[in-house]
């Protein structure tokens, strides 16, 4: 591999390239091609069904999986999760996957990982009023709490790159602000692959993004200029154009 690709690839901590998946005899990727910084929010975007939530979970060994996954210089493809996970990579699933019968102290210590210390002074730092409802059932906290909850998890094991899955969906756009105040403060301790539907909030904290189309890599590059690139923006998003008045809209949430 040679020019630009391969010097993004050289600065990336993660390195995604040919990456396909079929299940059931249908194939959902069809060679995917992206990578992550190393520091910051990397977004990976596209419209609904475009292959994003089985992207992640090919990453974590969830899925079947063919093709090159270079993790900090470990090749991941032929791992299972629970060696992918140990890589130090955390995973934040689209449900979060919170017990909500568990207090928050006890759905932590779940996360705990053997083989090192548990960082809850980085937990607290970042999250303090997690410290505060130690004793609270999770299963009372709002949505952007729980976010928190399920963020703070993958920070626990001192992992090296935290991956959120739709992180907002479902929220109401007060709790949106929440976890968009949740990621950026994670990602100034760790840095994120952020599957997300609001632009705005893309917007906010992605420097770099790829976006998917049909199984497939449609584009990759700065988050800013993609999103101020109204004809590139409805064609790979389905987003943009402008108003009568001749302004761009600014769509806060978008399924992508």
């Amino acid at each position: 591999m040679t020019g630009p690709e391969s010097s993004a690839s050289d600065r990336s901590l993660l390195s995604v390239r040919d990456l396909r998946v079929v299940i059931d005899g249908l194939h959902i990727l069809h060679g995917v091609d992206f990578d992550v910084a190393p520091t910051g929010v990397t977004a990976l975007l596209g419209r609904n069904g475009a292959g994003k939530t089985t992207t992640v979970k090919a990453v974590m060994g969830l899925v079947p999986r063919t093709g090159n996954i270079r993790f900090a210089g470990t090749e991941l493809a032929s791992l299972p999760t629970h060696l992918v996970v140990r890589q130090g990579i955390g995973y934040a699933p689209e449900d979060r996957g919170i017990f909500a019968g568990l207090t928050v102290a006890e759905n932590l210590r779940l996360a705990e990982r053997g083989g090192g210390e548990p960082d809850y002074r980085l937990v607290h730092e970042l999250f303090p009023e997690l410290e505060r409802r130690a004793g609270q059932l999770a299963g009372t906290l709002s949505g952007g709490q729980q976010q928190m909850v399920a963020i703070g998890r993958t920070l626990l094991n001192r992992n090296r790159l935290i991956i959120a899955d739709e992180p907002t969906k479902g929220l109401a756009p007060k709790i949106v602000g929440e976890v968009a105040e949740v990621l950026a403060r994670a990602a100034q301790a760790v840095p994120v692959l952020l599957v997300e539907q609001n632009l705005a909030l893309v917007r906010r904290l992605a420097g770099t993004c790829a976006v998917l189309a049909d199984g497939r890599t449609a584009h990759r590059g700065d988050t800013a200029e993609l999103l101020a690139d109204e004809d590139a923006a409805r064609r790979l998003l389905g987003v943009g154009g402008r108003r009568p008045g001749g302004t761009a809209p600014a769509p806060t949430e978008v399924n992508l």
